[in-house]
């Protein structure tokens, strides 16, 4: 895979954190607080501006994220 080097769009910095969350979609997910969508964050070290990008998700994470709420 072809990886890029990372440049802060607002202040140039090349040093980042990355992070990822999960967050509900529809009605069913939020009544069973089911977290069935998934987002990788990218932060400058610098001035903390972030990137959110959607991510894929399983149908086994869902399942698992569903019995261990």
């Amino acid at each position: 895979m072809n990886q890029k080097k990372y440049v802060c769009p607002k202040c140039g910095n090349t040093e980042y954190e990355v992070g990822e969350f999960r967050a509900t979609g529809g009605a069913f997910s939020k009544i069973f607080d089911v977290q069935n969508k998934k987002f990788t964050t990218i932060t400058c070290s610098r001035c903390k501006y972030t990137e959110i990008y959607k991510a894929s998700t399983s149908a086994l994470g869902n399942i698992l994220d569903f019995f261990t709420n």
